[in-house]
């Protein structure tokens, strides 16, 4: 009896022993799965496009009109250059005009005077000197019409507005300071494109197809998103393929035996409005692919709380108005005649 009890005993043990390994077997296959396959990843990034705002002229900035992390939309007013130096350009190429045009009807009544006179009146040489003259003078008139044309054209862009709708970030311009031309002074990011950036490892690829479902959350704390998956991206850099001597392929002698999953990115349309999400630039977040069969648990949040990235609603007025009454310059007349 006593022996019966100490094999059953020891075959107890042996079986939950066997049990135990079973059961952590199953678990390691399936963290297996899950990490090396399954698609999913924490290495995701929140992008959106940068809008680098130079100005067409130089001049000194009278009037800034946006506040910074304001929210503009497209073609709000964002600044403005002293506009009296355009304008006199304006006027001067007006006048230079005038007197092109006064010139080319002289010559244009010369050169039909001389071809009007009988043969022999005249040599032909003077005829065919007078009709170059007035084509010539035609010429100036084309040339004094560009000049203020691009005179015009300068008073236009002393007026610098948004060309998308967006946030202002990271704003540095002041009132009095001298913006050059094609200098970058204001950045604004395009609410219209935030989207998410999320690098899966080659192996996951397999598993995701352009519009398949995708959960996206933030690191935040924002909440979860649906979205779904635009564009696979078809390249990365090649270490081995970068031009060596001669423009002969640079190969490193030395390979790697534990070869580690390439990272490809995958671009994440939300299928919300953006200017609806409390989105930054640069936040992290992890991303789950969902296929049909699964049920849709990544609805929005609808109860986010709304801070200063999320947009006003349509009857507020846009940043421009945010902007403190000091920083504008109220100088009537010069400025008027810009807008």
């Amino acid at each position: 009896m006593a022996g019966s009890s100490r094999v059953l005993g020891i075959v107890l043990r042996v079986a939950a022993t066997l049990l135990v390994l079973a059961v952590a077997g199953v678990l390691a296959w399936a963290a297996w799965q899950h990490y090396v396959y399954a698609p999913w990843t924490r290495d995701a990034r929140v992008q959106a496009n940068i809008i680098n705002i130079a100005p067409e002229v130089s001049g000194t900035v009278a009037e800034v009109a946006v506040a910074d992390d304001g929210y503009v939309k497209r073609g709000d007013l964002l600044f403005r250059i002293e506009p009296v130096r355009f304008q006199n350009a304006l006027i001067a190429a007006k006048a230079s005009l005038r007197q092109a045009q006064a010139q080319q009807n002289f010559d244009a009544r010369d050169a039909r005077r001389l071809s009007s006179l009988p043969r022999g009146a005249v040599s032909n040489e003077d005829v065919q000197r007078a009709h170059a003259q007035a084509e010539a003078s035609a010429a100036a008139v084309a040339q004094a019409q560009a000049r203020v044309t691009q005179a015009q054209q300068d008073i236009e862009w002393a007026t610098v507005r948004s060309p998308v709708n967006g946030y202002v970030t990271h704003l540095l311009l002041n009132e009095g300071d001298y913006a050059a031309e094609g200098s970058e002074v204001l950045t604004l990011v395009d609410a219209d494109t935030f989207r998410v950036t999320a690098y899966f490892e080659e192996t996951k690829l397999p598993h995701i197809q352009i519009g398949d479902r995708a959960e996206i959350r933030l690191m935040a704390g924002n909440g979860k998103f649906s979205g779904h998956v635009s564009s696979i991206t078809r390249g990365i850099a090649v270490p081995n393929n970068a031009p060596g001597e001669q423009n002969l392929a640079s190969v490193n002698p030395t390979f790697e035996w534990v070869r580690l999953a390439q990272r490809v990115p995958v671009t994440i349309r939300f299928d919300r409005d953006p200017r609806q999400l409390p989105l930054s630039v640069g936040l992290t977040a992890t991303v789950h692919i969902r296929d049909d069969t699964e049920t849709d648990d990544a609805a929005d949040d609808d109860t986010l709380p709304h801070d200063g990235l999320v947009p006003p609603p349509e009857d507020v007025e846009s940043s421009a108005a945010q902007a403190p009454a000091a920083q504008r310059l109220t100088r009537s007349g010069k400025i008027g005649t810009g807008a």
